[in-house]
């Protein structure tokens, strides 16, 4: 439809419209100016008055509003937990559904894509003996000084201590008495004496006292890491090491009824099972390994974990409330999880064992199972059964990375191996 304009005169001085030389005030314009006008929307009108139906939108009805309070929302603290729990739980049901990787077709591929020693990751976990005994390094340090400048007339002059003496050097803190009868007769050092001994003692010292506990365990720990095979046969060292551990287990006991010792129960747990040797853990990693070998039903973590408990006393099957303790006991059953798996492959591949002397000593038994995997990766996909296959995946996967605790990751691997639909 066209558009109509109309023009209007508008005075350029005063603005006001006129239709002649003269403006509404009686003055001559000097200058007149034509403002267009637009009437479109009249004309447009105008011309629908003689239709019917007019195209203008017919008005709809307006909703009732209902006022209502909804849901809140769930926060961002919730949103995360339910996150980390529910992440690596989708984990591994990937893995179980998966298929097994396929093995590289040629030995240059599988020396290409299996990551070398240098380039593995570091996975590192939280020691227990080592970080306490820091504290005492450098006394220790100063010690040893102090005796290398000690002359012959010390050396002939020694005379081994009574056991009264051994208990006076705790109480008075005198730690470079107590390093001289470490280096010269350590025996006196695990001795009981009156039904206690010098480390029961310094514990039910208090606080104060605390730092020479430190020491002894230090003491006792080196005694231990300096044995030699072929000394494990000699009857005095059998002696010591039955002394040495009633007296770790006297401090378990003690440390799980008393706040002060609570801290130091993991360390002694752990050069508890350092003292022990081989053929504990030879035989719980077999124990394992069976379990695992039954699938769920063996109830393989469980089995683990009740090992390590059973291990020390009673007192330890009972306690649940020290977290240092708890995460400890969580990194033994994970090292006895990943040894048995392991001895259960190198039944079938002919293999070297996991060395018994990684059990407990900071992560040598993670980093050691997963050299062993990449190594042997093209026959462990060969050679073993679907089950133990899943089992070896689920094991590296679940205990890799340093972001949960241990104990959270022995959960995760109760609820896949114990209580999972298996494979």
């Amino acid at each position: 439809m066209e558009v109509l304009l109309k023009f209007e005169m508008v005075c350029g001085i005063c603005r006001v419209a006129s239709f002649g030389p003269h403006c509404r005030r009686g003055l001559i314009h000097p200058q007149l100016l034509y403002v267009p006008m637009n009437h479109a929307s009249l004309v447009h009108y105008l011309g629908n008055l003689g239709n019917d139906s007019p195209d203008r939108p017919t008005p709809r009805r307006r909703v009732s509003s209902h006022p209502c309070l909804p849901e809140r929302l769930p926060t961002t603290g919730f949103l995360q937990r339910e996150a980390e729990i529910d992440a690596p739980k989708a984990v591994l049901r990937q893995l179980r559904r998966s298929p097994s990787p396929s093995p590289p077709h040629s030995p240059e591929l599988e020396n290409d894509e299996s990551p070398s020693v240098e380039e593995a990751p570091v996975h590192q976990r939280r020691p227990s003996l080592s970080s306490l005994a820091s504290s005492a390094s450098s006394i220790r340090s100063f010690g040893s000084l102090l005796q290398r400048r000690r002359g012959v007339n010390t050396q002939s002059s020694w005379k081994e201590p009574q056991p009264f003496e051994v208990l006076r050097a705790v109480e008075r803190k005198d730690v470079m008495y107590l390093m001289e009868i470490r280096d010269r007769a350590f025996h006196l050092l695990v001795r009981m004496s009156g039904g206690i001994t010098p480390l029961l003692h310094a514990m039910r010292l208090g606080q104060s006292h605390r730092e020479v506990a430190i020491i002894l365990l230090g003491a006792f720990s080196r005694w231990v890491n300096h044995i030699e095979d072929d000394q494990l046969e000699d009857p005095r060292t059998k002696m010591v090491l039955k002394a040495l551990r009633t007296n770790l287990k006297l401090a378990i006991d003690y440390g799980l009824t008393k706040t002060q010792g609570s801290d130091l129960t993991a360390s002694f747990l752990q050069t508890l099972i350092m003292s022990q040797g081989e053929t504990w853990v030879l035989g719980q990693a077999a124990n394992v390994g069976l379990a695992l070998r039954a699938g769920t039903e063996g109830h393989p973590v469980s089995t683990a974990d009740a090992a390590v408990r059973k291990f020390a006393t009673r007192e330890l099957g009972k306690a649940d409330l020290i977290a240092t303790l708890a995460d400890y006991i969580a990194n033994a059953t994970a090292d006895l999880l990943m040894m048995g798996a392991w001895s259960n492959a190198c039944d079938v591949l002919e293999l070297e064992q996991i060395p018994t002397y990684y059990f407990a000593r900071d992560d040598r038994v993670y980093k050691a199972f997963v050299e062993r995997l990449d190594e042997h990766k093209t026959a462990i996909q060969n050679k073993l059964s679907k089950r133990l296959k899943w089992q070896l995946r689920v094991l590296r996967t679940v205990l890799e990375g340093r972001t949960t605790t241990y104990r959270s990751k022995v959960e995760l691997l109760a609820g896949e191996l114990d209580e999972g639909d298996g494979v």
